[in-house]
């Protein structure tokens, strides 16, 4: 689901114990010394993670400067610029906060034997295995849901608030979690009791089956998506009749672009900030406009904005990604079928009893060094991914201002950090920097505007 405004993806970050301590699932004082391998390559993950996250955003922060772009001088105002690098400043340091409090949770629930106890407690109602990874699972999701949950809400109604982007009022927060709640039940509690079914009883087969069958729930979300289920947090309208509608229609059959409608987004409901994105496949597909959006751009701007997210769809970008995904899915699985039951990663973690629902908790960890690569990749690609979709929107409209124009807004009314710095953009923007963007596209209007008049 490519967005149109920059983003970034901020990510977060031997042989059996013996001693006083030792026992079922009991980790000896000084666990850290009786570390295996496993244990070692997990801790390297997170701490590594956490120092590289530190670094960016120092480096970040260190690009900060009071003065304020060119091609920015005739819509962006000093004050407000200064308020931009204040709302990078109070949002970096508050993920420094939360940073810091996940990994020490993680780590004292770790050396505290908080996983062999909660596997004791579930397996002391002597349910089915399913039924018990299920409880297992669920538990620990609700625990971390719980502990993110006052970072959430300081985050929505007191630093969105007081950079004047909040507008979620407690009900519709509230009303969203029960939603959220309700929805991971329906939909994520049978594709996980699947999954653990799989590995309980299909054998080596297991991993396979596992790949096609979240294959086929990803598909069937992707193309039910956008008629039912994101309609339970937002509403869609088509678009009105009058000139938007009209320009947009008229764009969409000169590039032979199949469409009906485009939605509007009530974005408002709960925020300021803008964007528009593409999402769903066949007649379910949808091109969307936050209501935000429209009330703050012009026709030939939103025209621009539209036109970049059909070139994703032109360009196969979606499908390219969905395919990766896919691919990728598949190797994970693979993976796990051959680390589940391996004794050392159990060791790892103090478990004296081995069990699916638990090595698909401890295998995410070990997995999390691949995935971070995995993950610098993706993001490699989404960036080229852009600049490609800004390519075919200023060759297809023949007009890169009000693509720039409307980026430009963008920035402004989302106070985006205008300069980030390019470790810190490798590391966590699934977009290119606005200026970047808005550099490269305009040399291809230049380019094609120097043609025309020869």
């Amino acid at each position: 689901m490519p967005g149109f405004s920059g983003s970034e993806t901020k990510m977060p970050f031997g042989s059996r114990p013996k001693g006083i301590f030792a026992g079922a699932g009991q980790a000896p004082p000084g666990g850290l010394v009786c570390m295996n391998i496993i244990s070692l390559i997990i801790l390297a993950a997170l701490f590594g993670n956490f120092v590289l996250g530190l670094l960016a955003d120092i480096l970040n922060l260190s690009r900060l400067r009071p003065d304020l772009p060119a091609a920015f001088s005739d819509i962006y105002d000093p004050e407000q610029y200064q308020r931009s690098q204040e709302y990078l400043r109070v949002n970096t340091r508050f993920g420094w906060i939360t940073a810091v409090f996940q990994l020490a949770v993680l780590l004292l629930f770790w050396f505290g034997n908080g996983f062999p106890w909660l596997d004791q407690a579930v397996r002391s109602l002597r349910y089915g295995s399913v039924l018990t990874g299920l409880i297992y699972m669920g538990t620990l999701v609700l625990f971390r849901a719980l502990l993110a949950l006052p970072f959430s809400i300081y985050d929505t109604f007191v630093i969105e608030e007081r950079f004047g982007f909040n507008k979620t009022t407690w009900k519709v927060y509230v009303a969203d979690l029960v939603k959220g709640l309700l929805l991971g039940l329906v939909l994520g509690g049978p594709l996980l009791a699947g999954v653990l079914a799989f590995f309980e009883y299909a054998g080596a087969n297991a991993w396979w089956c596992c790949w096609i069958a979240v294959t086929l729930f990803m598909l069937f979300v992707q193309f039910m998506a956008p008629t039912w289920i994101m309609p339970l947090f937002n509403k869609f309208t088509p678009i009105e009749n009058g000139p938007l509608k009209t320009a947009i229609l008229d764009y969409a059959a000169s590039i032979r672009f199949p469409i009906q409608n485009v939605y509007v987004m009530d974005g408002s409901k709960r925020s300021s900030k803008s964007n528009a994105f593409f999402t769903g496949f066949g007649r379910n597909k949808r091109i969307v406009l936050f209501d935000t959006l429209i009330a703050q751009h012009s026709v030939p701007e939103l025209v621009a904005v539209l036109a970049h997210e059909m070139g994703h769809f032109k360009k196969k970008h979606i499908l390219w990604m969905l395919a990766f995904g896919i691919v990728q899915m598949g190797i994970v699985f693979y993976l796990l079928s051959i680390f589940i039951s391996h004794p050392g990663l159990f060791e790892a973690f103090y478990m004296d009893r081995p069990s699916v629902y638990a090595g698909l908790i401890f295998f995410g960890l070990l997995y999390s060094p691949m995935d971070f690569f995995i993950s610098l990749l993706v993001q490699m690609f989404s960036r080229r991914n852009e600049y490609a979709a800004d390519r075919f929107a200023v060759e297809t409209t023949g007009d890169s201002e009000s693509l720039a124009s409307a980026l430009k807004k963008l920035s402004v009314k989302n106070l985006s950090n205008l300069l980030p710095h390019p470790f810190y953009v490798f590391l966590n923007y699934t977009h290119p920097p606005v200026l970047e963007r808005i550099n490269a596209f305009m040399k291809i209007g230049r380019k094609a505007n120097g043609q025309a008049r020869s």
